[in-house]
């Protein structure tokens, strides 16, 4: 099968890396694919650019597309030609513009799939597709019940992401002292509930006076989380890890006993979560996006108290996150479907 993912993003960041994750486990099952991304934005400061790293997974599309929403309107409707003349039995695209260039460039007798990414895309002008994926099980049936094709497309996990063997030395490594290790990652910002977690982590110490917090991130809300800990006298209980990425804050994540996930950003996906799971480092998650499929417990609000109750409850998922290859079995299954008219 020939499979052409569209991501008109210059960054590798967000959903830019789960599309790479999937397109390396449709290669690695046998299928020839590859990955179009922006190529008019260059310069991209503090994010890590799309273009070196598709390249080197042996996955970037050179078929010449710009695939960019800064794209005037004639590189546009070249783009649009171009895709349009493309050899391949699936386009799967994954942002607003990429939906906009395969509604009218879609070769003949490809499938078009498309990926949706919050419950914002759900909408009366949902644009018209073979089929659709979500990031989480309670968008899928928003879809089902308009007799639409979907799948659940959730997070998959980079091979770095796996159980430390010598969780001891690697925390020596970090600096990290005291236990239990709770964390949280997520950029500082009001959706993700810092503050929450803070709050919480006070009421925690009262049943682990040991415990240390580890927050890893940067965000509008990193100072104002600082005076925070200041004022509550945590400082010497806490740790700002600052902004992380790669192989180091997959050794950061796999230093934890336990992760809070008290809030989302844009993407529904909780690939955070899905990473701690592999890594052996327990969830505690308020039921948003996928992070209710992904939770070892659940916070049923999300309030100091209740974020302490589910983190000393002590309940681990019975159900293990699948594997890439399970999810991109899963997906290619939906192409195979539609492309054959096999009923849903």
């Amino acid at each position: 099968m020939r499979i052409l993912h569209l991501l008109a993003s210059p960054f590798f960041s967000g959903p830019a890396e789960n599309v790479a994750l999937l397109a390396r486990a449709q290669r690695d099952a046998g299928h020839e694919v590859t990955v179009a991304v922006d190529r008019r934005r260059k310069d991209v400061p503090a994010e890590e650019p799309a273009v070196p790293r598709f390249q080197e997974l042996g996955l970037l599309d050179e078929g010449g597309l710009e695939l960019s929403v800064k794209s005037p309107p004639w590189r546009m409707w070249s783009d649009s030609r171009r895709l349009r003349a493309r050899q391949v039995d699936v386009v799967h695209s994954h942002f607003s513009h990429d939906h906009f260039l395969a509604r009218w460039g879609r070769p003949r007798g490809a499938v078009l799939v498309r990926s949706l990414h919050a419950p914002r895309s759900l909408r009366s002008s949902l644009p018209a597709a073979d089929a659709y994926t979500v990031p989480a099980s309670a968008l899928l049936p928003r879809l089902l019940e308009r007799g639409k094709r979907a799948r659940v497309l959730p997070a998959l996990v980079d091979p770095r992401f796996r159980p430390e063997a010598d969780r001891e030395s690697l925390r020596r490594e970090l600096g990290l002292t005291g236990g239990p290790l709770v964390g949280m990652v997520s950029t500082f910002q009001p959706s993700r509930r810092h503050a929450v977690g803070v709050e919480a982590f006070v009421k925690y110490r009262q049943h682990h006076p040991h415990a240390r917090f580890v927050l890893v991130g940067d965000g509008a809300l990193l100072e104002a989380t600082r005076n925070q800990v200041a004022a509550l006298g945590l400082t010497d209980a806490v740790v700002f890890a600052g902004y992380q990425q790669g192989e180091s804050f997959a050794r950061w994540l796999k230093a934890l006993d336990e992760v809070w996930l008290l809030g989302l950003g844009n993407d529904w996906s909780a690939r955070a979560a899905a990473q701690a799971r592999a890594c052996g480092v327990r969830v505690v998650a308020v039921d948003e996006g996928a992070l209710p499929d992904l939770a070892d417990a659940r916070v049923a609000e999300p309030t100091p108290e209740a974020v302490v109750t589910a983190a000393l409850s002590g309940v681990l998922a019975p159900v293990a996150h699948p594997t890439n290859a399970r999810i991109a079995a899963d997906v290619l299954a939906l192409y195979a479907e539609v492309a054959d008219g096999t009923p849903r």
